[in-house]
């Protein structure tokens, strides 16, 4: 059974159709990064799967059973902007989310409790490269030690799936390099199931095992509301990655438009 089934999703506010159509199939373990222009429903889609929304048609199952309607701890997010809380310490940052699932009254744990997620937390930090710096505060963390930072919040509460919106992409180059390591290296070890948006075409076939394209077909230009974005091509890309390249070179210009090209060398799944 696959730990994710998309079943006839739309998602439409008022006469505005964002996504239409949505069938697909997820096996547990899989990396599945999204490209496609901005606007056409990847941020969207990625809502629905935390339960910050709710499909306006069709369902959404985990193992079969309908996905709950509100973000839970099976689920781990991490955006863009560092969601990290600047009056903590990292360790208080990461700490944070284990006290409110273990006392959501009171948001604190006591004794062995908290003896216990705190040892989770200094783990978790030290498997994202952060074991040096639990005292400290975001404010005095780099760009890529705010990210990962978010990560480690994500992953704490050992969630299933891990939904990212383009997590690196206000990252310098040589900073996003060492977050994909970091990033594939914490999927391998873990089984997550990955869904990864980004607006770089190499990042997503570099990343994944499979590459999803957003793209809306149908445009009326007297109602732009009209019709919504669908997955219009789901290319493969950990068996035979020179197919998966054929794939991508003939996506249509307006997809790709300013995105980059994969570059084969040293591309690994």
């Amino acid at each position: 059974m696959s730990a994710i089934s998309i079943r006839n999703v739309w998602q439409q506010y008022d006469d505005n159709v964002v996504l239409e159509n949505l069938n697909l199939e997820v096996a547990s373990g899989e990396f599945i990064t999204m490209v496609g222009a901005s606007g056409c429903g990847k941020s969207t889609f990625l809502r629905l799967l935390l339960g910050q929304e709710k499909p306006s048609k069709g369902q959404i199952l985990l193992d079969g059973v309908p996905l709950a309607a509100e973000p839970g701890p099976e689920r781990g997010v991490v955006f863009q902007r560092y969601s990290v809380f600047p009056h903590l310490t990292v360790l208080g940052n990461v700490m944070l989310g284990l006290e409110l699932q273990g006392s959501p009254l009171l948001g604190r744990l006591l004794g062995t409790q908290r003896r216990e997620a705190r040892e989770r937390s200094v783990a978790m930090l030290e498997s994202v490269g952060l074991g040096q710096a639990l005292d400290k505060y975001p404010h005095a963390l780099s760009g890529g030690m705010q990210q990962r930072l978010a990560i480690a919040q994500a992953l704490v509460k050992t969630p299933r799936i891990l939904l990212l919106d383009e997590p690196f992409g206000a990252l310098d180059p040589g900073i996003r390099k060492d977050m994909h390591e970091l990033l594939l290296s914490l999927w391998k070890k873990s089984g997550l199931t990955v869904f990864m948006v980004t607006h770089d075409l190499s990042e997503g076939f570099t990343l994944g095992t499979r590459l999803m394209v957003f793209d809306k077909t149908r445009i009326d230009p007297q109602a732009p509301g009209a019709y919504g974005a669908r997955i219009t091509y789901d290319i493969p890309l950990n068996s035979d990655r020179l197919a998966a390249r054929a794939a991508l070179d003939a996506l249509p210009e307006r997809i790709t438009g300013k995105l980059a090209t994969p570059d084969m060398q040293g591309a690994s799944a």
